[in-house]
């Protein structure tokens, strides 16, 4: 079986972001045949045409980690029933320049996370617009919206919630299952 090398977009910048801590908890949770690993997007100036020509070295390092990847997942908060500017600002700077889409035809998928009842329910679907734009097959079902985040983490970060866990290792099955039928040979 062959190993897939997930580049894992986490839409939240706080160090003890429910969503971060969700991320972190995939990495165990995921497949064997999935290896995933967070990238940074804190460090990403806003997208300016202007600067492209000599792009900034956290740009090109950013592109270049997701040209590798094989699939990306998001997992993102809701911001003002959005995504956070610095999640569509890596997908902007991703995208660019004009021809060279680094996102292009790389399966993913969108998880949302909340303290809320919500689940992120805007952002989810919002971010999913996004995706279709530059070329992301991204996983329809199961759709994965996390609420009550605040009482899903024990104070180590580890999900504490068994129904919570168990729902995360289907959702990363059938993501593996997406990867394997959707990735570029």
């Amino acid at each position: 079986m062959k190993n897939y090398k997930v580049a894992v977009v986490v839409g939240s910048l706080r160090k003890e972001s429910y969503n971060l801590k969700l991320a972190k908890n995939l990495i165990d949770l995921a497949p064997k045949s999935l290896s995933l690993e967070i990238i940074n997007i804190g460090d990403l100036p806003f997208y300016n045409e202007d600067v492209e020509a000599t792009p900034p070295q956290s740009w090109t390092i950013f592109r270049e980690q997701i040209i590798k990847a094989d699939a990306v997942l998001f997992v993102t908060p809701e911001y003002n029933r959005s995504v956070p500017a610095v999640l569509k600002n890596a997908i902007d700077v991703g995208s660019r320049p004009y021809g060279k889409n680094a996102w292009d035809g790389k399966p993913g998928a969108v998880i949302s996370v909340s303290i809320g009842g919500i689940s992120g329910f805007g952002a989810n679907h919002h971010l999913r617009q996004s995706l279709v734009f530059v070329n992301i097959p991204t996983l329809a079902q199961p759709e994965a919206y996390l609420g009550g985040a605040a009482n899903l983490f024990d104070e180590q970060g580890k999900l504490n919630n068994e129904s919570t866990k168990g729902f995360m290792q289907k959702f990363m099955v059938a993501f593996e299952k997406w990867i394997q039928t959707n990735a570029k040979s």
